[in-house]
């Protein structure tokens, strides 16, 4: 039986994997966990997972060069994530130690979060309850409807696209600033440039991939490029947002408020300057954080060390043509079955 390393901090193992998952894989493999409360160092990690044939990592391990040189029997570096980025890629192929991602199981998750928020936004429900709490009880004010609302949805994949039906449900008008062709539900979602979507929205929502194209591509000019009142939504990643731009264009009164469930903090965690603002609605990355969003991650890990161990190359494989260590395995598992 193969044996393989699980790298979740032991206090994220049943939030971001589930037992569901970790009963799954205890059937097929010989499991070893992370019992650390946080992420291994390098050293810790190459230690912990000595002798493993694959690793299953949490989204927040790093995977070097030097990991993959140091466990030379480690065939496969199984994301339990989409983001690949902290995954050295070039140098898993130069070792011969295939990679696989996780498909965005998230995609409702993520939709059902933004629409929770902009609601959040234009009528106040959170401020009105904590200043409850507080025995400050706030005057009422008019609030603003979805219904005849303009949604810009900057990066319309498939979160954008769900989120876009879901926006023509509620009766928003629909603009998509995107570079990918896309489905215009009959020309109910309308692509424009970024600058025109970002001065006609009164919702902007940012589910761009993070990229050197992109990086900072909410700044001060495109806040400044928004209506005045209008709100601005991130879901995607930190490094989209210039953060001290927007603190800028909240700190004016230029913009309505913003919801973040991302950030430039670590774990893309929103600042704490934005944070703390009175006008921002923040959340600790948890805009995917759901039971079938979770298990259809966890699952899928599974799934493709069972397919491995199988003889075959899962979809979600990286670097499928480099994968010379899940090769020589695979070669050996038949070398012996033929001879017994």
């Amino acid at each position: 039986m193969v044996t393989v390393f699980v790298s979740h901090p032991s206090d994220k193992l049943d939030t971001y994997f589930g037992a569901k998952a970790t009963r799954a894989l205890g059937a097929i493999a010989e499991v070893r966990f992370n019992d650390a409360p946080g992420d291994l160092s390098l050293p810790a990690l190459v230690a912990a997972a000595r002798g493993c044939d694959a690793l299953i990592a949490y989204r927040q391990t790093a995977a070097p060069d030097a990991l993959f040189r140091d466990l030379p029997e480690l065939f496969a570096f199984i994301r339990c994530a989409v983001d690949i980025r902290t995954v050295d890629v070039a140098a898993a192929s130069a070792h011969g130690v295939l990679v696989t991602q996780a498909s965005p199981g998230f995609v409702a998750a993520v939709a059902e979060w933004v629409v929770a928020v902009m609601i959040d936004l234009g009528r106040g429900i959170v401020r009105y309850a904590e200043a409850a709490r507080a025995n400050r009880p706030l005057a009422p004010f008019v609030g603003r409807e979805l219904r005849g609302a303009t949604l810009g949805v900057i990066g319309l994949g498939r979160i954008g696209a769900h989120l876009a039906d879901l926006a023509l449900a509620f009766g928003m008008r629909v603009l998509a600033a995107t570079p990918q062709p896309i489905d215009d539900r009959g020309g109910r979602i309308r692509p424009v440039p970024l600058m025109e979507l970002l001065a006609e929205s009164d919702f902007v929502v940012c589910l761009a991939p993070a990229q050197a194209d992109t990086d900072r591509l909410m700044n001060a000019a495109a806040f400044a490029a928004m209506r005045r009142g209008a709100f601005f939504v991130n879901a995607a990643r930190g490094e989209l947002v210039d953060d001290a731009a927007l603190l800028a264009a909240l700190d004016s009164g230029h913009l309505g408020g913003c919801a973040l469930d991302v950030g430039r903090a670590p774990d893309q965690m929103p600042a704490p300057e934005l944070v703390r603002h009175p006008r921002v609605i923040a959340t600790p990355h948890i805009g995917g954080l759901t039971q079938p969003a979770i298990e259809h991650q966890a699952l899928e890990t599974v799934a493709q060390l069972t397919l491995l161990l199988e003889g075959e190359m899962p979809i979600g494989a990286v670097n499928p043509t480099h994968a010379d260590r899940w090769r020589r395995w695979r070669d050996r598992q038949g070398d012996r079955g033929s001879s017994s």
